[in-house]
């Protein structure tokens, strides 16, 4: 790892280094510069500089586009090595790395199709001598704050929509897995961008995530995370009045009618569940089955699940990789053993696996937990790991209703041969993605986002680039007069 990109150039400095772990061995693999709080406050400074000489913002759209076509190209000739070090930095298999690197790749291409072509839009007036439009210009400095679970997607999903509008960044990683992030700003560093337009800080939330947060040089924040810490950041930044664009995860009903596709619906439920060792901001995680399915549909997930091969992830052999810590395989934990102490039947899984090449990576065996009930903290809570609950249900309007009943509205899906129902129930659903038939795909051009307190604003999509642009209406009287409101 080079180290801070802050100014245009790689940086680093005294402070201690930070071990980051292969989740898949539990082996210390690089050691990462922290920043200071000298350094964060640099890098915005840097930002801000760049922002306001005007020299990014004021750049031709189709030359900010071509940037963004300049890192999707260096993406693909660079694949191997970032497949490589995503699954070093997060324990998922080569082949999820891979999907990542192409979805990420899709985002940079489709944000530098349309951003290149975003043009003022004239309003039509009754009034021969008014020239009215309203602009859409960059918001400014924006700080963006990447989760551990996709570190290169998530950053693509923000850092192509904030440049192509002509922002200046800060980024961001989490502590965790710096490494793909790293590697994305040599890619720009290739580019020649203007010095300050992209600035790269690393390290832990307290100090550095919070003085990017609480900057009244930073415009807006772009937190991708949990919800204790996305209320942190929300309150933080309130203090500037400063834009907030919030990603906090879900509890996501995966829900299922009796008349499905059953050897569909088990197989994207354990996709839905078990990618990515269930550490997916949409997993599927809360598994709703109507009651004449119920109990043949549970033999059919648990006897599946049961054969999901557990491994590094640079096995070819390897389905599912690890959790990212072993402090995060014991919360997971903590949840299944709650759930069972409060009521529910633990049916599959429940423990790390006793497999002796498995013991030094931070593994969770695919559990599985039914007799599960509305009032389960195990049901209500984001676990974030390998653990799929199953709910009985009888009625459409019943699982509308238990379904909704959450804090949470992120994501879910719909498993029903019926067309007119399938619709009914994604029109009552309170989530901002929902699937028919189907489970996880997302698309560049379709805006993602959650309802309730999985967040605010929208990535991807034409809103996900409007999350950073201001709006302006310049009005132009081309015959000024005196008005004649006073006389005299």
């Amino acid at each position: 790892m080079r180290g801070l990109y802050i100014d245009g150039s790689w940086r680093t400095n005294d402070t201690e280094r930070r071990p980051v772990t292969d989740p898949g061995t539990g082996e210390v693999i690089d050691r990462a510069v922290e920043a200071s709080v000298g350094d964060v406050r640099a890098a915005i400074a840097a930002a801000r500089s760049a922002f306001d000489d005007g020299g990014w913002s004021y750049t031709d759209p189709a030359r900010r586009a071509e940037v963004l076509r300049g890192l999707a190209a260096g993406l693909v000739r660079d694949r191997d090595e970032v497949a490589r070090l995503e699954t070093l930095d997060t324990g998922k298999t080569v082949a999820e790395s891979h999907a990542d690197i192409e979805d990420s790749v899709a985002v940079l291409r489709y944000y530098a199709e349309i951003g290149a072509g975003e043009a003022p839009g004239a309003i039509a007036l009754p009034r021969p001598s008014v020239t009215s439009i309203v602009t859409r210009e960059p918001v400014g400095v924006c700080a963006l704050i990447c989760p551990w679970n996709y570190p290169l997607l998530q950053l693509t999903w923000k850092l192509a929509p904030a440049l192509v509008a002509g922002n200046t960044i800060v980024a961001k990683p989490s502590e965790l897995t710096p490494l793909t992030t790293s590697k994305l700003f040599e890619l720009l560093d290739e580019l020649d961008l203007p010095a300050g337009v992209a600035n790269l800080v690393l390290g832990a939330g307290q100090p550095v995530g919070h003085e990017l947060v609480a900057s009244p040089d930073v415009d807006l924040v772009s937190f991708t995370g949990g919800l204790v810490t996305g209320k942190m950041v929300m309150r933080e930044a309130a203090v500037n009045v400063k834009r907030v664009a919030l990603e906090l995860g879900g509890k996501n009903p995966n829900i299922v009618f009796a008349d499905a596709d059953i050897d569909a619906a088990v197989d994207n439920a354990l996709t839905a569940a078990f990618v990515h060792a269930g550490q997916v901001c949409s997993a599927g995680a809360r598994l709703m089955v109507e009651a004449p399915l119920h109990d043949r549909f549970v033999d059919a997930l648990v006897d599946r699940a049961a054969k999901i091969r557990l491994g590094n992830g640079f096995d070819d052999a390897t389905q599912m990789g690890p959790v990212i810590s072993a402090a995060h395989r014991d919360k997971v934990d903590g949840h299944v053993q709650r759930g069972v102490a409060e009521g529910a039947t633990l049916a599959l899984g429940g423990r790390p696996p006793d497999d002796d090449h498995l013991q030094g990576g931070f593994f969770y065996l695919p559990t599985v937990l039914v007799d599960c009930d509305d009032d389960l903290n195990v049901v209500r809570e984001e676990i974030f790991g390998p653990v799929v609950t199953v709910e009985r249900f009888a009625t459409e309007d019943e699982v509308v209703r238990r379904a909704n009943a959450t804090i949470y509205g992120l994501a879910g899906a719909v498993w029903t041969a019926d067309a007119d129902r399938a619709r009914a129930v994604a029109r009552a659903l309170r989530l901002g993605t929902v699937w028919i038939n189907d489970y996880h795909p997302y698309l560049p051009h379709a805006e993602w986002g959650g309802f309730k307190q999985s967040g605010s604003g929208r990535e991807l999509g034409r809103l996900g680039l409007e999350e950073y642009c201001e709006t302006k209406h310049v009005y132009r009287n081309e015959s000024p007069a005196p008005t004649g409101w006073f006389d005299g």
